[in-house]
């Protein structure tokens, strides 16, 4: 029986994975809305785009994830608005009320 395939290792010992995307999922979607929702397995994150002459907004992406990556998200989205603001400078929050509990926009 053979073993399984197991995926090349970097320099620093961490597996590399290698990332296929599809066309369409390439070009992206512009979203200036997160709805954030969970349970006890896992967290769902709606991202949405609401146009400014309208009230209502449309899903445009819904990602499921464990709570362990979803925290691992986190992380990462912190180092990587770090270095953003390293290199381009200060991101300005808006002023004004937060948003609604589970929403980001």
């Amino acid at each position: 029986m053979a073993e399984p395939m197991k995926p090349p290792v970097g320099p620093d010992g961490i597996p590399q994975i290698q990332i296929d995307i599809d066309d369409a999922t390439a070009q992206g979607a512009y979203c200036n809305l997160v709805l954030l929702n969970h349970n006890d397995n896992e967290f769902v994150l709606d991202f949405a785009y609401v146009q400014p002459t309208t009230a209502r907004a449309r899903v445009r992406a819904r990602i499921l994830s464990s709570p362990r990556h979803a925290k691992r998200l986190l992380r990462a989205l912190e180092l990587n608005v770090r270095r953003y603001e390293e290199r381009f400078g200060r991101i300005e929050e808006p002023e004004g009320p937060p948003a609604p509990s589970g929403t980001l926009s």
